[in-house]
């Protein structure tokens, strides 16, 4: 028996993409699913569109929050689903059928389901896959996306909501601590499951800073018995595939350099 999923959609004067995202939503074949719009309490008419569609929307509020992943967690707190997807303003479903061919998948065997997406810029669209086993070397360096990513609703009750506290990483730590430190179960989906909008907050270089800086907070608070030993293996590892690449790399010039030998000593002996 296939799960209701909640996709939650967070806004703040966003219309234009918030046109596209709610588009792409109503738009699934799969009609089995609860649609929840957070809005921050934009000015730029999004309050306006979000009431015009509001028959195609379950449950919506334009109201003063204290940031996205407030507005995320007030999403969590009113769906009602078994699994919740955040598809932001600017996001979308990579095809029409993306829920129908995943509800099906969503049993109680796992906790949490990933699939691949395309980040998107003004002029570029690049797609991003993603491993088939977590692991804690995974999410030192990277993460899975949220956009392409159904989440156990239990799971924020279980353990805790997003840190507020945290501009940038709060679904990073909740990712890394349910799956490394709790093992909740998870699984790849192997298909591509959005189209993410790659312009937002967390993509932004200046805040790279920031991210660091959370993240080091969550691997003192959770791995500080291992994480300098962690960084040890790490950089050995990063030295050795460095002197593996400089090796291949001698190779293909001294294959070069012996081509270029050989011809020269046939043309001379002409």
């Amino acid at each position: 028996m296939s799960q209701k999923t909640s996709i939650i959609t967070i806004n703040y004067n966003n219309l234009k993409g918030l046109r596209k995202t709610i588009e792409s939503i109503i738009s699934q074949t799969e009609r089995k699913y609860e649609f929840i719009v957070i809005d921050g309490g934009s000015t730029d008419g999004s309050k306006e569109l979000i009431e015009s569609y509001s028959e195609k929307i379950d449950y919506w509020v334009s109201e003063q929050d204290a940031g996205v992943y407030n507005a995320m967690n007030k999403g969590i707190k009113v769906a009602t689903g078994d699994f919740v997807i955040f598809m932001n303003s600017g996001d979308t479903f990579y095809e029409n059928t993306v829920l129908e061919k995943v509800n099906p998948l969503l049993v109680d065997a796992f906790d949490i389901y990933y699939g691949d997406n395309y980040k998107v810029k003004q002029n570029s669209k690049k797609k991003k896959t993603y491993p088939e086993k977590l692991t804690f070397s995974f999410f030192y360096y990277s993460c899975i996306n949220h956009q392409a990513t159904f989440i156990r609703r239990q799971l924020f009750f279980d353990y805790f909501f997003y840190n507020e506290n945290f501009k940038i990483v709060s679904d990073w730590e909740f990712f890394i601590y349910t799956i490394c430190i709790e093992n909740r179960p998870s699984k790849y989906l192997k298909r591509t499951i959005c189209n993410y909008d790659f312009t937002g907050v967390s993509s932004k270089k200046e805040n790279k800073v920031i991210a660091d800086s959370e993240k080091n907070i969550v691997f003192d608070k959770y791995f500080s018995l291992f994480i300098e030993d962690y960084k040890l293996v790490s950089t050995i590892k990063s030295k050795r595939v460095q002197q593996i690449l400089y090796i291949k790399s001698f190779k293909n010039h001294w294959k070069l350099f012996k081509g270029v030998i050989n011809f020269l000593v046939l043309f001379a002996k002409k």
